[in-house]
Protein backbone atom coordinates (compact mmCIF):
# COMPACT_ATOMS: atom_id res chain seq x y z
CA UNK A 1 0.00 0.00 0.00
CA UNK A 2 2.41 2.49 0.78
CA UNK A 3 4.60 1.96 -2.62
CA UNK A 4 0.88 2.54 -4.42
CA UNK A 5 0.55 5.65 -1.75
CA UNK A 6 4.12 7.09 -2.88
CA UNK A 7 3.73 7.41 -6.47
CA UNK A 8 0.22 8.12 -6.96
CA UNK A 9 0.20 10.81 -3.71
CA UNK A 10 3.47 12.44 -5.55
CA UNK A 11 1.47 12.46 -9.00
CA UNK A 12 -1.62 13.69 -7.19
CA UNK A 13 0.11 16.65 -5.32
CA UNK A 14 1.51 17.58 -8.19
CA UNK A 15 -1.71 17.62 -10.36
CA UNK A 16 -3.08 20.08 -7.23
CA UNK A 17 -0.01 22.29 -7.24
CA UNK A 18 -0.43 22.79 -10.76
CA UNK A 19 -4.49 23.71 -10.80
CA UNK A 20 -3.95 25.65 -7.83
CA UNK A 21 -0.70 27.70 -9.23
CA UNK A 22 -3.46 28.48 -12.33
CA UNK A 23 -6.28 29.59 -10.18
CA UNK A 24 -3.57 31.67 -8.44
CA UNK A 25 -2.68 33.12 -11.92
CA UNK A 26 -6.38 33.64 -12.94
CA UNK A 27 -6.80 35.39 -9.42
CA UNK A 28 -3.98 37.47 -9.41
CA UNK A 29 -4.52 38.71 -13.00
CA UNK A 30 -8.29 39.96 -11.66
CA UNK A 31 -6.98 41.22 -8.14
CA UNK A 32 -3.91 42.60 -8.95
CA UNK A 33 -2.53 40.64 -6.23
CA UNK A 34 1.14 40.32 -6.98
CA UNK A 35 3.43 36.57 -5.94
CA UNK A 36 4.34 35.57 -3.30
CA UNK A 37 8.18 35.00 -2.19
CA UNK A 38 7.45 33.00 1.21
CA UNK A 39 7.74 29.95 -0.91
CA UNK A 40 11.46 30.54 -1.82
CA UNK A 41 12.21 32.08 1.63
CA UNK A 42 11.30 29.25 3.37
CA UNK A 43 13.48 27.16 1.43
CA UNK A 44 16.45 28.94 2.16
CA UNK A 45 15.47 29.25 5.25
CA UNK A 46 15.38 25.09 5.34
CA UNK A 47 18.57 24.64 3.30
CA UNK A 48 20.51 27.25 4.62
CA UNK A 49 21.22 28.88 0.91
CA UNK A 50 21.83 32.64 0.95
CA UNK A 51 19.17 35.07 1.62
CA UNK A 52 18.14 37.70 -0.82
CA UNK A 53 16.34 40.66 -0.12
CA UNK A 54 13.56 41.71 -2.21
CA UNK A 55 12.31 39.30 -5.12
CA UNK A 56 12.97 35.66 -4.65
CA UNK A 57 14.46 33.47 -7.64
CA UNK A 58 11.66 32.09 -9.37
CA UNK A 59 12.63 28.28 -9.53
CA UNK A 60 13.37 28.48 -5.85
CA UNK A 61 9.76 29.54 -5.35
CA UNK A 62 8.57 26.75 -7.63
CA UNK A 63 10.88 24.19 -6.36
CA UNK A 64 9.55 24.80 -2.83
CA UNK A 65 5.77 25.38 -4.15
CA UNK A 66 5.49 22.39 -6.47
CA UNK A 67 7.59 20.16 -3.92
CA UNK A 68 5.24 20.68 -0.72
CA UNK A 69 2.65 20.17 -3.05
CA UNK A 70 3.65 16.73 -4.42
CA UNK A 71 5.24 15.39 -1.06
CA UNK A 72 2.04 16.60 0.51
CA UNK A 73 -0.08 14.58 -1.95
CA UNK A 74 1.19 11.41 -0.45
CA UNK A 75 -0.38 11.99 2.93
CA UNK A 76 -3.64 12.27 0.79
CA UNK A 77 -2.91 9.47 -0.97
CA UNK A 78 -2.18 7.49 1.81
CA UNK A 79 -5.66 8.52 3.29
CA UNK A 80 -7.40 6.87 0.48
CA UNK A 81 -5.37 3.61 0.42
CA UNK A 82 -6.80 3.60 3.95
CA UNK A 83 -10.64 4.10 2.61
CA UNK A 84 -10.59 7.94 3.34
CA UNK A 85 -11.70 9.30 0.07
CA UNK A 86 -14.13 11.87 -1.06
CA UNK A 87 -15.25 15.25 0.06
CA UNK A 88 -14.72 14.88 3.72
CA UNK A 89 -11.35 13.71 3.09
CA UNK A 90 -10.14 16.30 1.16
CA UNK A 91 -12.04 18.79 3.67
CA UNK A 92 -9.48 17.38 6.49
CA UNK A 93 -6.28 17.51 3.88
CA UNK A 94 -7.28 21.14 3.21
CA UNK A 95 -6.69 21.64 7.14
CA UNK A 96 -3.19 18.99 6.55
CA UNK A 97 -2.01 21.62 3.63
CA UNK A 98 -3.13 24.87 5.74
CA UNK A 99 -1.13 23.38 8.80
CA UNK A 100 1.98 22.52 6.98
CA UNK A 101 2.11 25.28 5.53
CA UNK A 102 1.76 27.36 8.89
CA UNK A 103 4.51 25.26 10.46
CA UNK A 104 7.47 25.85 7.65
CA UNK A 105 5.93 29.54 7.49
CA UNK A 106 6.24 30.71 11.50
CA UNK A 107 8.84 28.00 12.11
CA UNK A 108 11.30 29.65 10.06
CA UNK A 109 10.29 33.42 10.94
CA UNK A 110 9.34 33.76 6.95
CA UNK A 111 5.63 33.88 8.56
CA UNK A 112 2.86 35.22 10.69
CA UNK A 113 -0.10 33.45 12.36
CA UNK A 114 -2.91 33.74 10.00
CA UNK A 115 -5.24 35.06 12.99
CA UNK A 116 -2.66 38.30 11.74
CA UNK A 117 -3.49 38.39 8.58
CA UNK A 118 -5.80 40.93 7.02
CA UNK A 119 -9.31 38.97 6.33
CA UNK A 120 -9.17 39.40 2.61
CA UNK A 121 -5.13 37.59 2.37
CA UNK A 122 -6.70 34.86 4.82
CA UNK A 123 -9.52 33.88 2.59
CA UNK A 124 -7.64 33.80 -0.60
CA UNK A 125 -4.90 31.49 0.77
CA UNK A 126 -7.93 29.59 2.26
CA UNK A 127 -9.37 29.60 -1.30
CA UNK A 128 -6.18 28.15 -3.03
CA UNK A 129 -5.34 25.75 -0.56
CA UNK A 130 -8.75 24.21 -0.85
CA UNK A 131 -8.67 23.57 -4.50
CA UNK A 132 -5.24 22.17 -3.96
CA UNK A 133 -6.56 19.76 -1.69
CA UNK A 134 -9.67 19.10 -3.50
CA UNK A 135 -7.83 18.53 -6.65
CA UNK A 136 -4.96 15.82 -5.00
CA UNK A 137 -7.94 14.40 -3.20
CA UNK A 138 -9.71 13.73 -6.66
CA UNK A 139 -6.54 12.37 -8.29
CA UNK A 140 -5.49 9.92 -5.45
CA UNK A 141 -8.78 9.12 -4.85
CA UNK A 142 -9.30 7.99 -8.53
CA UNK A 143 -5.77 6.23 -8.45
CA UNK A 144 -6.71 4.53 -5.52
CA UNK A 145 -10.08 3.28 -6.47
CA UNK A 146 -8.38 1.02 -9.28
CA UNK A 147 -6.31 -0.77 -6.36
CA UNK A 148 -10.25 -1.58 -4.80
CA UNK A 149 -11.47 -0.67 -1.31
CA UNK A 150 -9.28 0.06 1.45
CA UNK A 151 -8.95 -1.46 4.33
CA UNK A 152 -11.67 1.40 6.47
CA UNK A 153 -13.89 1.04 3.72
CA UNK A 154 -13.92 -2.78 3.90
CA UNK A 155 -14.43 -2.63 7.49
CA UNK A 156 -17.45 -0.28 7.37
CA UNK A 157 -18.73 -3.13 4.74
CA UNK A 158 -19.07 -5.23 7.55
CA UNK A 159 -22.04 -3.33 9.04
CA UNK A 160 -22.19 0.51 8.88
CA UNK A 161 -20.91 2.84 11.80
CA UNK A 162 -19.18 2.04 15.12
CA UNK A 163 -20.74 -1.08 16.94
CA UNK A 164 -18.63 -2.62 19.50
CA UNK A 165 -19.77 -6.11 18.71
CA UNK A 166 -17.79 -5.73 15.02
CA UNK A 167 -14.02 -6.07 15.50
CA UNK A 168 -11.56 -5.09 13.50
CA UNK A 169 -10.33 -6.95 10.06
CA UNK A 170 -8.41 -9.65 10.53
CA UNK A 171 -4.66 -8.73 9.42
CA UNK A 172 -4.57 -10.57 6.30
CA UNK A 173 -7.99 -8.80 4.93
CA UNK A 174 -6.60 -5.58 6.19
CA UNK A 175 -3.15 -5.65 4.66
CA UNK A 176 -3.18 -7.98 1.21
CA UNK A 177 -4.47 -5.24 -1.02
Amino acid sequence: MIKRALWQGLLAGAAGGVVMTLGEKIEQAITGRPDSHVPARVLERLTGLPERPGKQPLALNWAMHFGQAALLGVVRSIMAQAGLRGPVASAKFTVVRLTNDQILENATGVGAPPTTWPRTELVVDLLHKAVYAFVTGAVADALAARDGDGPGQRHAALRPGRHADIGPLSHEDAYTR
